[in-house]
């Protein structure tokens, strides 16, 4: 494991993997009922570095949502189908005859909601042999790179955040957008909230630090139409999504991801055309961001 083993850990072994966030963590069975202490050294190394990762881990739909449980309420997306057996257990496929990926574009998971998820564990099933991995950065280190004047105009922005309007979908709805491009079920949201306004600026409730909060659902600011909008979400996305904010993830099977939705945005690289990946995602609600 990259990087050195922080003292700080009684039960487990952290170590980082990238100079802006990101770790590896060892020495935990996640498919145990692990004990409160194990759990609180875990929330630690998550607050401290926004995504962490575990190898090696051999995980049952049953186990998976055992451990996300102890994390808070699971979300159900209101978009995807879950699993028969397991609904609050999203199964993402990307088969060679899929056209594009689920998740390919910068985003924080459910930012459309009233209450945007507060983690996301992913669940690597099958693997490409290369390729399929997984980019994340840091919204902390995009706010602090902004300049105090900037910083000062934003924090009385809100944002518009919307599930159906992806920039990078042209405006077309999900069902719309995946009809001839994924063979994932995706239904219809019925009365589900999927529209939600937000601080562009948001405050961890854990930490107090503040952060971006921009991704694929900002559909334009409050009291702002979506032609003013754009060239400053441009900006802020890419301002974001700056190579010294991020750290890339190469997966294997048995490996999982925790990151922390708050803070973060993620980006599900698609290239691998030829081959097939299957992960199982569980997402943990979270609160309203202030």
């Amino acid at each position: 494991m990259d990087g050195l083993r922080n003292s700080e850990y009684r039960h487990i072994e952290v170590g980082r993997i990238a100079g802006s966030l990101g770790a590896e963590v060892t020495g935990v069975d996640l498919g145990q009922d692990l004990p409160d202490d194990v759990l609180d050294e875990i929330r630690q190394a998550l607050l401290a570095h926004c995504v962490i990762f575990f190898r090696d881990q051999r995980l049952t739909p049953e186990t998976q949502l055992a451990f996300a449980r102890r994390w808070g309420e699971i979300h159900l997306h209101p978009y995807m189908a879950g699993m028969d057996d397991h609904p609050e257990v999203l199964e993402i496929v990307k088969t060679p005859a899929d056209k594009t990926n689920f998740g390919g574009s910068w985003h924080s998971d459910q930012a459309f909601t009233p209450r945007p998820a507060m983690g996301t564990i992913l669940y690597g099933k099958e693997i490409p042999s290369a390729g399929g991995d997984t980019l994340w950065t840091n919204l902390y280190l995009a706010y602090e790179a902004l300049s105090p004047g900037m910083q000062r105009m934003l924090d009385g922005l809100k944002g518009v955040y919307r599930g159906d309007n992806f920039s990078s979908h042209d405006g077309k709805t999900r069902k719309e957008f995946y009809a001839d491009k994924i063979g994932m079920k995706v239904v219809d949201p019925g009365s589900t909230q999927t529209v939600s306004t937000h601080p562009l600026i948001r405050t961890h409730p854990e930490t107090g630090r503040r952060a971006l909060f921009v991704g694929g659902h900002l559909h334009r600011f409050e009291e702002m139409t979506e032609a003013e909008s754009r060239p400053l979400i441009d900006f802020l996305m890419q301002h974001a999504a700056r190579p010294e904010f991020t750290c890339r993830f190469r997966w294997a099977s048995g490996s999982l991801a925790f990151w922390d939705n708050r803070c973060t945005m993620h980006f599900a690289i698609n290239d691998y055309p030829a081959e097939t990946r299957v992960m199982h995602r569980v997402t943990v609600c979270g609160d309203v961001p202030f």
